[in-house]
């Protein structure tokens, strides 16, 4: 069944009660103590303009052990030529306005709604959202942001300007920090090509139990 949130309640139900498809949720605002919560709990927001904030807890979740990561032979020319550069935290508003307008194939319009991109930049302001920028002569050409709960990244978007430039910025968060999980929520070939799989919802929710870098374990920095 789809549970309706009460707004002065923060909590969520369980995210075993979500439907086939995901959806646990409906109602509530995108303030940062609740946005915290459900990814503490292994929920999302994703909804559209003419929608009501929907919240989902897929039943499986797409993800990615760092050292899983396949990088191909291609792709690591790619790299080693440094046609770009990378850096984090520094462009976050760019990124995710870059995700949010970029023209994906069979996808009419975006979930990255006005109301998620001023939600998430606070919670980049707080130190809860990060972003990985890749640039290429001095030109924002790819990135990716998401929310750290303890050293699992939960992925919300990336997005590519040249060929390649999304897929670099994914590497460079594997490679440079020191995570135990990369949470890319849905299924896409792009990130089954680079080694995500399949996890079921209970031991990732697990995973995010153990986070306990901070006190509420929720990291701010990488």
């Amino acid at each position: 069944m789809i549970f309706e949130l009460e707004s002065e309640n923060l909590s969520f139900p369980h995210p075993k009660y979500a439907e086939d498809d995901g959806l646990l949720a409906i109602g509530g605002d995108l303030t940062p103590k609740r946005l915290l919560t459900a990814y503490k709990n292994g929920i999302f927001p994703w909804y559209s303009d003419d929608s009501p904030i929907l919240w989902y807890a897929p039943h499986s979740r797409f993800i990615l052990h760092p050292n899983q990561l396949k990088v191909s032979k291609s792709m690591k020319k790619i790299l080693a030529a440094t046609l770009f550069r990378f850096t984090y935290n520094t462009a976050f508003q760019e990124v995710i306005g870059n995700c949010s307008n970029i023209h994906r194939k069979d996808q009419d319009g975006t979930w990255i709604i006005a109301d998620m991109r001023k939600a998430y930049t606070e919670l980049h302001r707080l130190g809860f959202a990060h972003s990985i920028e890749v640039w290429k002569d001095n030109e924002l050409v790819g990135g990716l942001y998401g929310v750290l709960v303890g050293t699992v990244f939960c992925g919300e978007s990336m997005f590519s300007k040249v060929s390649n430039a999304s897929k670099a910025a994914f590497i460079f968060l594997v490679q440079n920090f020191r995570l135990e999980l990369i949470d890319c929520q849905v299924h896409t070939s792009h990130l089954e090509s680079m080694g995500a799989v399949y996890m079921p919802q209970q031991q990732y929710l697990d995973i995010l139990q153990q986070q306990t870098l901070n006190a509420d374990g929720l990291q701010r920095t990488f």
